[in-house]
């Protein structure tokens, strides 16, 4: 079918129809299917040629794969890949669901719809949302790809095309000739991702102005929706200004909402100054004016930040960004010894940077913020954090990564910071008590990691104890063979204000590869050994990922996510 009407972008999603752009009947059957469709131009010759010469170039040009851009070690055991599965109803193989887990847990993470050719880096991978529904003591199960314009042109290809800022640059032949065929696929109108973006939406998923999403920080979040089946459904691209002026915006794969003011901050970091950039979206989902960092003075990989009731805390790395790197045939994201990690601390309703303040801090390669908050009026903020001990090692060697989970104490007036470990145990992925979020916080829930892939159980940390080597006051071992995932808390009974922080449950996705078995699990956060009180049994295998979120099933209907 070829349709004859012009480029057509409104606010909220995108429609683009254009002469000699060949878009399948199916899709406009499929309610699955985002608007924005599938964008390709049906050029046989040329594909024919684009594919030889990309075989070429893995075949022929590309250095030997170091470990953390070869598929045949990237994508054996935890990350393998896992097919979409429609819902699919589970069972109950021990204890009981509680009622307040009535709603939905989505946890995302990446898993490349093709096999790569070349080389592929573990954040390439398509981003594949993974749902549990429960209601009532019962539960289905899905697994779904967020339909990015990425994961939407390389299936219609049949195959992998956009190239990867983490693993196309193997060598200076390489490099050359894969820039080469990117720019000519693009002459020849194949894809356009300075136009329609690249990110494949895999980080993480969040809830903000009454909509929920699907993010990755290399590009705007995609909307989703979840059906009253169970199932989820890609709605579009997320344009946050009327006019799109916002299009080749990025935005962070952590953005923190403000309980009191319903009111979320997000950032996005760049290759050029200004390298940072802060924004604030109001509750209705309309984004504020930018705030540019000009005082960060190169491009740093920052992943996750804090806020607090009145301050944004940035950490600025090692990791680097430099176009020149790749002019060498290397990525162009990089490691500088020589640097010395900082974190910036600014008011968060600040209009420019101007008082900015940047506290160095050596060796402290934050990745993610558990929480944070303000103590002493707001003299000090405390911030819960886990780091890479070597920022060579966490993108370079990533198998050998260490991660530490440390409480940071920021003295305002002064600009300095103190540093007190929690543990001597690799720990990442932290989360609190939703409840607790931007708030003074006892409990931090942790997993528990042998490989950075490899979560092996949870821990649960008492920030508030003093003078003391290991802050652990509950810990779980899932298992031989079994690896899990980050654990998100959910409250026992969230309306009741006088419940204790702890008084809920830890939930997550566990997947046993002795039994090639997974099951989502529901943990006891009081008990000492984070005890089970319920698992479901899952109908395929869900690999290893990264973020979730539980969505309560009142919320979803009050913000009008549920469709049908």
């Amino acid at each position: 079918m070829v349709v004859s009407s012009a480029i057509k972008i409104q606010p909220q999603e995108v429609i683009i129809t254009h002469p000699n752009i060949y878009q399948s009947p199916e899709k406009f059957k499929n309610p699955s299917i985002p608007k924005h469709a599938v964008l390709i131009k049906k050029h046989k010759p040329l594909e024919i040629i684009f594919k030889s010469l990309d075989d070429l170039i893995s075949n022929f040009l590309d250095l030997p794969l170091y470990p953390i851009i070869d598929p045949t070690h990237v994508l054996s055991r935890y990350f393998a890949p896992a097919d979409e599965l429609p819902p699919t109803a589970c069972q109950v193989v021990e204890g009981s669901l509680p009622s307040c887990l009535n709603g939905s847990y989505i946890r995302n993470g990446p898993n490349p719809q093709f096999v790569p050719r070349g080389p592929y880096h573990v954040y390439d991978g398509d981003g594949m949302l993974h749902l549990i529904k429960i209601s009532q003591g019962e539960a289905t199960f899905c697994s779904r790809y967020v339909q990015t314009y990425k994961y939407m042109v390389e299936r219609d290809m049949g195959y992998t095309i956009f190239p990867s800022i983490f693993a196309s640059f193997n060598g200076v032949g390489a490099t050359v000739a894969r820039c080469v065929v990117a720019l000519a696929r693009g002459l020849a109108g194949e894809f356009n991702p300075l136009e329609h973006g690249l990110g494949a939406a895999n980080t993480s998923v969040a809830m903000f102005g009454g909509r929920l999403f699907a993010l990755a920080e290399s590009d705007l979040p995609y909307e989703i929706k979840v059906t009253s089946n169970g199932d989820i459904v890609t709605i579009c691209r997320h344009y946050f200004d009327h006019d799109n002026t916002s299009k080749r915006l990025r935005m962070t794969a952590h953005p923190k909402v403000d309980p009191k003011t319903g009111e979320t901050f997000a950032f996005s970091y760049d290759i050029n100054r200004p390298f940072l950039t802060f924004f604030r979206i109001d509750p209705d989902g309309r984004k504020q004016a930018n705030v540019p960092i000009f005082s960060l003075e190169n491009s740093s990989m920052t992943h996750d930040f804090a806020v607090t009731e009145n301050y944004a805390i940035f950490p600025d790395l090692q990791i680097q960004f430099d176009l020149m790197e790749i002019m060498r045939g290397r990525s162009p994201v990089f490691i500088d010894p020589s640097k010395i990690p900082r974190v910036g601390i600014m008011h968060k309703y600040a209009k420019d940077d101007s008082e900015m303040s940047w506290i160095v801090a050596p060796g402290l390669n934050i990745l993610h913020v558990a929480n944070a908050w303000e103590e002493d009026g707001g003299d000090t903020v405390v911030m819960v954090a886990s780091y890479a001990l070597s920022a060579e090692q966490a993108w370079e060697n990533h198998d050998l990564t260490q991660f530490r989970m440390e409480k940071i104490v920021i003295n305002v007036k002064d600009k300095t910071l103190e540093r007190y470990p929690l543990s001597t145990k690799a720990l990442e992925f932290g989360g609190v008590n939703p409840a607790y979020a931007g708030k003074k916080t006892r409990y931090i829930y942790s997993a528990m990691l042998e490989t950075p892939e490899m979560s092996v159980g949870l821990v649960k940390l008492d920030v508030s104890i003093t003078d003391c080597d290991d802050n652990i006051v509950a810990s779980r071992l899932y298992g031989p063979g079994c690896i899990g995932g980050e654990p998100t808390f959910v409250p026992k009974d969230p309306n009741n204000l006088d419940a204790e922080e702890d008084d809920g449950y830890l939930i997550t996705y566990v997947h046993n590869e002795n039994t090639n078995e997974s099951i989502f699990l529901v943990m006891d956060a009081k008990s000492s050994s984070l005890e089970t009180i319920a698992a479901v049994k899952l109908p395929q295998r869900v690999p290893s990922g990264f973020h979730g979120i539980f969505v309560p099933e009142n919320i979803l209907n009050k913000l009008n996510i549920i469709i049908t």
